[in-house]
């Protein structure tokens, strides 16, 4: 089975207070061998770039009303008249705000959507060959 890659970089604001943000560039990244899951990559000033993993299903939810709960919480929201999509992130870490572009991280989810939609998950992974194979007589 061949796996299949969707990336969009784009420049995400890390949100400092309200009056203060600045750009932190990200990248995007959907993978077929992990269809669940959508990664997203933050290229901070140190070299070790920061990755981050949760369920797609919270991201596609989280563009139009708030969602999620624990680590990843994600609304949308308008920012002077821009629509855009908040991700609050905690960890042992810390806790970090972001502000994304509703319009580009939307075509994103759109392009993974097209790529494995929602429901079909499961025969990415190639379950349902090995289950059928378990239980043919």
């Amino acid at each position: 089975m061949h796996r299949t890659v969707v990336e969009r970089e784009l420049e995400l604001k890390l949100v400092l207070s309200p009056e203060r943000s600045v750009p932190v560039p990200a990248r995007l990244t959907y993978r077929t061998d992990d269809p669940y899951a959508v990664h997203i990559t933050f290229h901070i000033t140190s070299e070790h770039p920061v990755d981050w993993t949760f369920a797609r299903e919270l991201l596609v939810e989280g563009v139009f009303r708030a969602c999620g709960d624990g680590d990843v919480r994600v609304w949308p929201t308008r920012v002077e008249g821009r629509s855009v999509v908040l991700l609050a992130l905690s960890s042992p870490d810390g806790d970090a705000l972001l502000e994304a572009p509703a319009a580009q991280v939307s075509a994103w989810l759109e392009r993974t959507l097209c790529v494995v939609p929602p429901g079909t998950e499961g025969g990415q992974l190639g379950i349902d060959d090995e289950l059928d194979q378990l239980l043919t007589p």
